[in-house]
Order: C-alpha cells, then structure tokens, then sequence
C-alpha cells in the first residue's frame, strides 16, 4: 500500500511528508512494546527527550504513566505505546492538521497489526484525532467511544495526558481511574490476570 510506504512491519524507516518535521526531527520515533499488546496507547508526537531517545513517553510523563500502570498491574512491558505523529514537532508545538493526517495511515497500520483490545488516547489532540471531534478531556476521561480503526470497530478510551496530573494534582484520581479501567478492559481485573503468567 502507498500509503503506508516506509513503513516495515510496525515501524515508519523513511518518511518525508512533512517537511517541518523532517528538519525539527532527530530520527522517527516508532511505537514502543509488544506487537500483540492488549492495550495501545496513542500520544500526541514526540517531545525533545522522545526524539533524543527514539521511545515514546520517556521523561517525567512517561514516568507518571509507568507508575500507574505497575498500580493497576500491568508493567510497561506489557503495553504498547506509539503517538499521531512520529517525529517532533519544532519547539513542541501541536502536530498541524496536515502533519496528523499525513501519520494517520500508519498509525491505522500499527492499530491493524497489533489488534488490541482497547486503544487509550492520552490527551487532547490524540482524543479529536481518533475519535474525529471535539473532546473535553477533563470531563470525558474514562469514557469509552466505537470508533473505526485500523480496518474496524475498536474500543477508544480517553485518558488525561499523564502530564495533567503534574499541573494539576486534582486530576491524579481520575487518571487512575482511566488507567485502571484500561487495564479491566484488557482482561483482567486491574490487569492482575496477566500476572498469574509467570
């Protein structure tokens, strides 16, 4: 498909269609974790320490996320994490409507291939993205939408950024909520079912 050009298997090698991007990025910052992973939660773009390090959500939002995943029993590790857009925008502006929609074709690719259970959005931007209106975040959080994705009907749970909860320590219980909800979602009871793997 051409649309998804540059793509192998999950990751995005070689892409030019957003030129601002092209020059304000170090290299494309793929998805991060299993390629069958239950839960995939989709981000806005990469920020200066994501570009730096290739991963997704690494720094203190990243930190914020890993911790409440581990309290709702579920590891990072278990979990696949990717954004709207892969390389960094120029002084972490928003993506522009043109960058999202230039993405869009591989993050339908990856949502097809990993097939999760549920696909958390992590903020605003990812939540209008996906679910092609407007979100209010804040009162919409832990709210579950059928949307189309990745070739049909997902389970779309929309989720404060975890960056929310460092500005405003009165968002943390709802964050906690949504992550948990997330992991019930993805098969067990706060995602300790998977645990009893190992």
């Amino acid at each position: 498909m051409s649309d998804t050009e540059g793509m192998d298997g999950l990751a995005v090698t070689a892409c030019e269609r957003c030129s601002d991007l092209v020059e304000s990025r170090s290299r494309i910052v793929n998805g991060d974790g299993p390629a069958d992973a239950a839960v995939l939660f989709v981000g806005e773009a990469p920020g200066a320490t994501e570009d730096a390090e290739g991963k997704p959500f690494v720094g203190r939002s990243g930190d914020v996320l890993d911790d409440e995943l581990r309290d709702a029993g579920l590891a990072r590790a278990d979990v696949r994490i990717t954004n709207c857009v892969r390389c960094r925008p120029p002084e972490n502006r928003d993506p522009t409507s043109e960058e999202l929609a230039n993405c869009r074709p591989y993050l339908e690719r990856e949502v097809e291939l990993v097939d999760p259970e549920v696909v958390v959005t992590l903020g605003k931007v990812p939540g209008e993205h996906l679910l092609g209106r407007d979100v209010a975040v804040t009162s919409e959080t832990g709210s579950v939408e059928r949307v189309d994705l990745g070739g049909e009907p997902r389970d779309v749970l929309v989720c404060l950024h975890p960056a929310a909860t460092l500005y405003d320590r009165s968002q943390a219980e709802a964050f906690t909520r949504t992550i948990e909800k997330a992991a019930t979602m993805a098969g067990g009871s706060g995602g300790q079912s998977r645990l009893g793997e190992f």
